[in-house]
């Protein structure tokens, strides 16, 4: 039944808009020192017509995206197994495999599938994993496919896999003096874009609910600034905040009830907290100095803040409780949009030395600060939901990308755009 439930995303994809634009291509640069080889072979397909989408090859590119695997080419392959019998070991042992997956697909009806796939440990000759009879739709297949990745790369590594998790970010295309902003929805591998919103005017800060099923963002209208809650799947949307004044940098508190919020509503920007349910304001800051980018901690017991109230932009934490401030980072020149890794070791920021712009960590035990990036005008980091890796918006050749960088600074790979700028990414939580 769960894997029923988990394929029903196929279904919010479809309740989108149905203007797809231009998907993110993925351009690998760099990988970890030791990669763990694995064949994903072909799998076999029993049934009517072409495939909606090779499932073997998206298992592969996702492993590869990882920057954990180094994939055997398909055209050095001796052979083609889907079942375990199959197997001719010592082939896979020439080709260096330390692992192998092999699969079959059968068609049901017109658009209902059984995928079963198993992977196997070449060394020992043992199943590591096998699943028999996954019901997936034609409109699922991809879904499916991420499905399988999740489970190798969790089994692999012992982390769980986000290869089935989602980004949202904003384009803008057309003239730059006067481009079009849209908020697209993608799978974290850039491919099936779907449009949510189209402006004429800027498009800011997208984040993601808890549970995934709703998102905030930005949006100006008449050039003032209005923060919207707008259900996926509906499309439904409401407008929560249009103050006086600035109305921006929406963030979702981790248990889905509460928005953190900037408005300078009173004079000067500050932080709130917007309860949903109750449309009740609860003022967080109280400074004269510029309080923004507000980002919860896992625990919803603190929040993470850009303020200059120490003379140039920095992170401060303050407690919800006490309203107690405190101030966490102090490298380099400044430091700005803090996020932090899902069990609260880390903190992501953008930190400015020498005049560059990098996407730095900082370990919150011992204060430690790593830079993970070397491009030089990094913003709007977004953490995966495993803390495995962290997305971030930068420039490629003169032009607005996308890349991602892993916790550890090896694995480097980026996501360009054929069609326009791309910035404010934002990585969905786990689908449960």
């Amino acid at each position: 039944m769960r894997k029923l439930k988990y394929f029903s995303l196929s279904l919010m994809i479809m309740l989108l808009s149905n203007l797809a634009k231009a998907q993110l291509v993925i351009e690998i640069t760099s990988g970890a020192d030791q990669l763990l080889p694995l064949a994903v072979v072909p799998f076999a397909y029993e049934g009517r017509g072409a495939l909606p989408a090779d499932v073997a090859q998206i298992i592969e590119n996702d492993l590869k995206r990882s920057g954990l695997f180094e994939a055997i080419p398909r055209t050095n392959m001796l052979s083609l197994p889907s079942k375990k019998e199959d197997v001719h070991f010592r082939d896979w042992r020439l080709l260096k495999s330390d692992y192998v997956v092999i699969g079959d697909i059968k068609q049901i009806d017109n658009e209902n599938f059984e995928i079963n796939f198993e992977l196997i440990n070449v060394l020992s000759q043992q199943t590591v994993e096998k699943h028999t009879g996954l019901a997936v739709k034609s409109s699922g297949m991809r879904d499916a496919a991420h499905y399988i990745s999740d489970k190798i790369y969790q089994l692999l590594t012992g982390v769980r896999g986000a290869f089935s998790t989602r980004i949202l970010y904003v384009t803008a295309e057309g003239n730059r003096a006067a481009p079009t902003y849209r908020l697209q929805v993608a799978d974290a591998d850039g491919h099936r874009p779907q449009v949510i919103v189209e402006s004429e005017e800027p498009i800011l800060s997208p984040s993601w609910s808890r549970n995934g099923r709703f998102i905030t963002y930005v949006m100006f209208r008449d050039r003032r600034p209005n923060i919207f809650v707008q259900e996926l799947a509906t499309g439904k949307r409401q407008k929560i905040a249009q103050y006086k004044g600035l109305n921006g940098a929406p963030a979702w508190s981790p248990d889905g009830r509460q928005l953190a919020l900037v408005l300078s509503k009173d004079g000067n920007p500050e932080i709130y907290i917007f309860d949903i349910a109750t449309q009740k304001l609860q003022r967080v800051t109280n400074h004269y100095s510029i309080d923004t980018e507000p980002s919860w901690e896992p625990d919803g017991k603190g929040i993470v803040f850009t303020s200059d109230r120490g003379g140039n932009p920095q992170i401060y934490r303050v407690d919800i409780n006490s309203k107690a401030v405190e101030r966490v980072t102090f490298e380099g020149d400044l430091n700005t949009r803090a996020r932090m890794t899902p069990d609260g070791r880390y903190l992501v920021t953008v930190q400015k030395n020498d005049g560059n712009y990098h996407v730095a960590l900082q370990d919150m035990k011992n204060g430690r600060v790593q830079i993970l990036t070397e491009t030089y005008l990094d913003e709007s980091p977004s953490i995966a939901p495993n803390g495995s890796m962290v997305m971030y918006a930068t420039t490629h050749n003169g032009k607005g990308i996308l890349a991602v960088v892993s916790v550890d600074g090896l694995v480097k790979y980026r996501l360009p755009s054929a069609a326009g700028e791309v910035r404010e990414p934002a990585w969905s939580p786990f689908f449960e």
